[in-house]
């Protein structure tokens, strides 16, 4: 059972839920890969798995111990997990279990500074200070005072016509100052009514699709 569980998780390739590891060297770059999961929703990480699916097994117990390190000294808040080892043909791969966490966002340690981190498809990508405050709204409950005024109906209506907008667009159509263009963008976010899509090179922001735009 054990092996044909983890190769079935291993024949899944590495996407949003499910990371390998080959080996654990730095417990900080690994915080990141909990930060993120805990931030999205949850996640797998096989260690002792190579990136391209084939099993070469944890090398040492300290392994584990540095995911514990990770998770406590690295992780802001600490990220709880959940371990468990499987072995394959005498060879040992440590299944990490990250839940969806309730008390996000996590922030993990990059050049002395503390910051998140989101998972996208199978990569670990920073989130950025919309998606943090929006977020603190929302697991905060703080409760959002919004008026639908004209620049957010410059927003909507553009996105009626246009798939995405960046925060740098937005600002210039609506003809604000940044720190105001992104809050709008926060509490619409928090709200549910617009969502961000990040990739590597640009984040973007779109309406929501549980949100139909008002018309007027």
């Amino acid at each position: 059972m054990s092996a044909r569980y983890i190769n079935q998780l291993i024949a899944q390739g590495e996407h949003q839920k499910l990371d390998f590891k080959f080996a654990i060297t730095d417990s900080k770059k690994i915080a990141r890969t909990l930060v993120a999961f805990a931030n999205t929703a949850g996640g797998k990480l096989l260690i002792g798995v190579k990136d391209n699916g084939n099993i070469a097994g944890v090398r040492s117990e300290e392994e584990f111990y540095m995911v514990q390190a990770a998770s406590q000294m690295y992780s802001k808040p600490e990220v709880f997990f959940e371990s468990r080892q499987w072995t394959i043909d005498g060879k040992t791969v440590l299944e990490i279990t990250v839940p969806e966490s309730k008390t996000k966002p996590h922030l993990a340690p990059k050049d002395d500074k503390w910051l998140a981190y989101i998972r996208v498809n199978d990569q670990n990508l920073l989130a950025n200070r919309i998606w943090l405050k929006a977020t603190e709204h929302n697991i905060n409950g703080t409760g959002i005072l919004l008026q639908y005024t004209e620049q957010q109906k410059i927003l909507l209506t553009y996105l009626d016509e246009n798939e995405t907008i960046t925060l740098s667009k937005f600002a210039r159509i609506a003809f604000l100052p940044h720190f105001m263009a992104e809050n709008i963008l926060i509490n619409l976010v928090a709200l549910n009514i617009i969502e961000i899509v990040f990739t590597e090179k640009q984040t973007y922001y779109r309406t929501h699709p549980l949100f139909n735009n008002p018309k007027n």
